[in-house]
């Protein structure tokens, strides 16, 4: 069964940071064969702080888990941090 991370994040604060995240991710994403799905922000429709959703899907659980436990994921996670307040889901299932 897949696996996906599910994030709800703020408004980009630090765009710098936001493209040094995504220049870290690239590789990381490879790697895992992950696929980053942007989710309509109306989905949102019980949101205090989040305007932006998104799900990263990966072919199993076990990759999802393993992907975000990666050493090389933790630099790529702090400029993310850096550039926006998030929340990340790690779930297991087939969102289709």
């Amino acid at each position: 069964m897949k696996g996906y991370w599910i994030i709800l994040g703020s408004a980009v604060s630090d765009t710098e940071a936001q493209q040094e995240y995504g220049r870290l991710w690239g590789p990381i994403a490879e790697q895992y064969g992950a696929k980053l799905k942007v989710l309509d922000p109306a989905a949102l429709v019980e949101s205090h702080t989040s305007t932006r959703a998104l799900a990263v899907e990966f072919d199993s659980y076990a990759q999802a888990k393993a992907c975000y436990a990666d050493p090389a994921y933790a630099e790529a996670k702090a400029m993310a941090l850096r550039a926006y307040r998030r929340e990340v889901l790690i779930i297991e299932g087939d969102l289709g």
